[in-house]
């Protein structure tokens, strides 16, 4: 275990640390992919910035998270980085884990920007703190064990189709859900909202800051699949991961 939890940290760091250095511009042109939709609400509906910012706070994480799991190592192999530590004891989860945590450093600048937006409007009291971040962290873990676990099986696609594959699944699992509008507006197709962890997390955090309401039984509910579709999306990344070639 203390292996694993270093292997991650090393990892983490030698994601993160140098691409902060040779392209910091980058955070603001993440920060400003999650707020497009936010730009089109506050034009065409300002009753609805509430939900667009906790749509956005959802939308840095999750974009971050499942892209950084198909596209960094798809970089990763084109710089034989990967074929470097696949020669090394890596643990696969050790792998994941280091571009997952890489990925949240990344996102971390946008979260708090528009967290700290949404608190100076009202939108999330302080009482709804530490409900987010459990959501965050949640919908963090298991997209960016999704996008691993993809890039894994797809070893042999070239780097183009894995690009576009992460970026239709980014617009399929936070664009086209109910992530920066309420799940509300679907009318009887509202239960859909709880399949997606980014829609299942921001219906959580609007519960919690109190921009939507719902029974306990339906709170439960939210909290149980959100738990059960991360805890099985990285059980299964760590299970049936493609890490050496068979």
């Amino acid at each position: 275990m203390k292996k694993l939890v270093r292997d991650t940290l090393i990892i983490a760091v030698m994601k993160s640390i140098p691409d902060f250095k040779r392209q910091p511009l980058i955070l603001i042109v993440l920060g400003l992919i999650s707020a497009i939709p936010l730009f089109f609400i506050a034009i065409f509906s300002q009753g609805m910035i509430g939900q667009g910012l906790i749509g956005t706070i959802i939308s840095t994480v999750a974009f971050i998270g499942i892209a950084a799991g198909i596209q960094d190592i798809t970089w990763d192999r084109y710089v034989k980085i990967r074929e470097m530590i696949v020669t090394m004891p890596v643990h696969p989860l050790s792998y994941a884990l280091g571009i997952a945590i890489s990925s949240l450093i990344f996102s971390l600048p946008g979260i708090i920007f528009f967290a700290t937006l949404a608190f100076a409007l009202g939108v999330l009291p302080l009482s709804s703190i530490g409900w987010m971040i459990v959501a965050i962290t949640l919908c963090w873990a298991s997209m960016s064990s999704l996008g691993f676990l993809i890039s894994t099986y797809m070893r042999r696609a070239s780097p183009y189709t894995l690009n576009n594959l992460s970026s239709l699944l980014g617009i399929g699992l936070i664009f086209l859900p109910p992530v920066y509008y309420p799940e509300e507006m679907l009318g009887s197709y509202s239960w859909v909202s709880l399949l997606f962890p980014t829609s299942n997390s921001a219906g959580l955090i609007r519960f919690h800051s109190g921009l939507s309401m719902a029974s306990t039984e339906i709170l439960m509910l939210r909290w149980l699949l959100l738990i059960t579709i991360t805890a099985g999306s990285i059980l299964l990344t760590a299970v049936k991961a493609k890490w050496r070639e068979d």
